[in-house]
């Protein structure tokens, strides 16, 4: 038996109650949304496809039927307006969070909160603070997507199997972000090498085109239509895959810092592993000395963001 569920019913929450009953990994999904009728319709609309893939249960519910869930999802949260700073919208947000964390709370104190919410970072950090679970029970999405993203346009560069390239997007998920290139390999050959080996000419500027094409992809998606969540799903699809059947994966969540790269005090991605119960554990990984700048840069715009709320 494995329970899932997902608070918040739009675009992203609704795929990704999809992408988790195609992944036949999950017995129930229950979807939360203050729209009720929209949870509803979603969850009949899932359901309707059950007797083509494997059993699973998706109806729609309310906070009390979070109960029994392993994980909860919480993609809920208010959407930037025109004219609206990033800070409003993160003010706005973690007013939602203030009383709905709580809320859930009250009726499941034993899942894992996986927070996908933008900006994700930030209300990881909250919702840590707010619910002051166990560390490693409440985590983000993080640069999983930032990453799936970086081994694709790194693929299509390469010409190789995009599951054969090792590479992560690590920090904030968002505009200081930044390319791991120092532990970035293909085949286990480290990148600078494998440049040389594949004869195929990496300009100097292939790598800032590269990254520059990753931090953007939203920006570009949205432009084109409104909103992204087919990737976004697949990447919840992953992270909750790696929790129920305890995979120690290593994904680049995003977690509360104790000391690495000495941070402290803010969710960031770096790659963990995770696990049945959470992320058991933040790699410390050689970084190059400028990628451990960028990434103490990143902690510091997450910091002044946190000083301005009220937590």
């Amino acid at each position: 038996m494995s329970k899932i569920a997902i608070i918040g019913s739009g675009f992203v929450g609704a795929t990704s109650a999809f992408t988790l009953a195609l992944s036949g990994t999950v017995t129930d999904i229950v979807l939360v949304d203050l729209n009720k009728d929209k949870a509803i319709g979603d969850a009949w609309d899932i359901s309707h496809g059950v007797p083509l893939i494997k059993p699973v249960n998706v109806y729609a519910g309310d906070y009390k039927d979070v109960e029994g869930a392993d994980v909860i999802v919480v993609t809920a949260g208010a959407n930037q307006k025109p004219g609206e700073t990033r800070l409003d919208l993160v003010k706005k947000n973690t007013s939602i969070f203030k009383s709905m964390i709580p809320e859930l709370l009250k009726y499941n104190d034993k899942a894992i909160y996986l927070i996908v919410s933008n900006p994700v970072d930030i209300l990881t950090y909250v919702t840590y603070k707010i619910a002051k679970l166990p560390w490693g029970r409440v985590f983000g999405s993080g640069t999983v997507l930032d990453s799936s993203r970086f081994r694709y346009l790194l693929s299509k560069h390469c010409n190789i199997d995009p599951r054969n390239i090792h590479g992560r997007i690590i920090g904030e998920h968002g505009d200081t972000e930044f390319a791991a290139w120092s532990i970035t390999n293909i085949a286990g050959t480290p990148i600078d090498e494998y440049c040389n080996l594949c004869g195929k000419a990496c300009e100097s500027n292939f790598r800032e085109e590269i990254v520059d094409d990753v931090v953007n992809s939203a920006y570009r998606i949205i432009e084109k239509k409104g909103a992204t969540y087919y990737a976004v799903a697949l990447a919840v699809r992953r992270i909750v895959e790696a929790i129920l059947r305890d995979e120690n994966s290593i994904l680049t969540v995003s977690s509360p810092l104790n000391g690495q790269y000495d941070v402290k005090d803010v969710s960031l991605s770096l790659p963990s592993i995770v696990g049945k119960n959470g992320v058991a554990r933040i790699l410390d990984l050689p970084l190059a000395d400028e990628e451990v700048e960028k990434f103490r840069h990143s902690a510091n715009v997450m910091a002044d963001v946190i000083k301005q709320l009220d937590i």
